[in-house]
């Protein structure tokens, strides 16, 4: 297993990655009775991906994360390359619309949250952001000059630029301000070193030290990072944003489910409301694919034509 971390270290994979795929190269190993994952092979793959979906009743977003970490042991760590595994089938995703607020229900959310998860949860409405990519943001990527937001190694490890909301401004630099107060306290205790993503740590040694390089939204109190168990100041709890969300939620008497991601996917579909073309929108949220960014045109009802129904053409 220490060999397993050390090569998703290497290539970069975020901790949740990590922490997903261990999870399950454990479950599978202790599934088939302790045995060493050389002495398994295709049937043994076959029975622990079969038995999530009919005994586990799991999704297939989960069975196929099941199967990227077993192809992960046997390819990157055990070096060993099984012909079989390539004819092993993926789980068919099932093509969902998301779940999108109307304007009216965005301003009622956001009217009943307050302080850091107000903020965040509007920087994610106002930005289009994922929500980790929000939580990570570092001071330096904040334009004010500019309205911009850098938005660094997104998913797919690219980086884009999306807009900074007017409104958010005054806040925003608020809480830079509060941030820079933490990192002074830090600095004063000895401590003020921020991890610093991939290889920068060796490249600029005094960079993890430098305000610029810190969370917009740091964490309240220090804590061991999971890596080296050095003591640092992380960012913003998302389980705390979470819980916000769900409060706001109830108090509005929304129905719908609601999340960060929501708020993502009503950026999106108000944006096309208001005309913008596809092409700026998919540059905005940072999809790889313009068939991603394509359906929120279904949400809008606007495949196509936009077809009227004929009932509302009967009166």
């Amino acid at each position: 297993m220490d060999e397993v971390r050390r090569r998703i270290r290497l290539k970069h994979y975020s901790l949740r990655t990590e922490q997903a795929y261990t999870g399950w190269i454990r479950r599978f190993i202790f599934a088939n009775e302790k045995r060493h994952p050389r002495e398994l092979g295709a049937a043994e793959v076959e029975g622990f991906l079969t038995r999530l979906a009919v005994e586990g009743n799991v999704a297939a977003s989960t069975q196929n994360q099941a199967l990227s970490a077993l192809l992960f042991l046997y390819r990157e760590v055990l070096k060993i390359d099984l012909p079989w595994l390539k004819e092993v089938v993926r789980a068919k995703r099932p093509r969902r619309l998301p779940t999108v607020l109307s304007r009216d229900e965005i301003a009622a959310l956001l009217g009943l949250m307050d302080g850091r998860p107000w903020l965040i949860a509007n920087l994610l409405y106002g930005t289009g952001m994922r929500l980790m990519e929000c939580l990570r943001l570092r001071v330096k990527d904040v334009d004010f000059a500019r309205n911009e937001v850098l938005v660094r190694d997104g998913k797919g490890g690219k980086d884009r630029r999306t807009m900074l909301p007017r409104v958010l401004v005054e806040p925003l630099q608020r809480e830079i301000e509060r941030a820079r107060r933490l990192h002074e306290r830090d600095l004063s205790a000895g401590f003020g070193e921020t991890r610093l993503p991939h290889a920068l740590a060796r490249k600029y040694p005094r960079a993890a030290r430098e305000f610029a390089w810190q969370f917009v939204f740091a964490s309240e109190n220090r804590s061991s990072d999971p890596i080296d168990r050095r003591e640092r100041r992380h960012h913003f709890d998302d389980a705390i944003l979470a819980r916000a969300l769900q409060r706001a939620r109830r108090q509005a008497g929304m129905v719908k489910p609601v999340s960060a991601h929501t708020l993502r996917h009503s950026f999106a579909t108000h944006l096309l409301e208001d005309g913008y073309d596809i092409r700026t929108i998919q540059e905005l949220l940072g999809h790889k694919d313009i068939s991603t960014t394509q359906i929120y045109t279904h949400v809008l009802n606007r495949g196509g034509r936009g077809v009227v129904s004929p009932l509302d053409r009967a009166g």
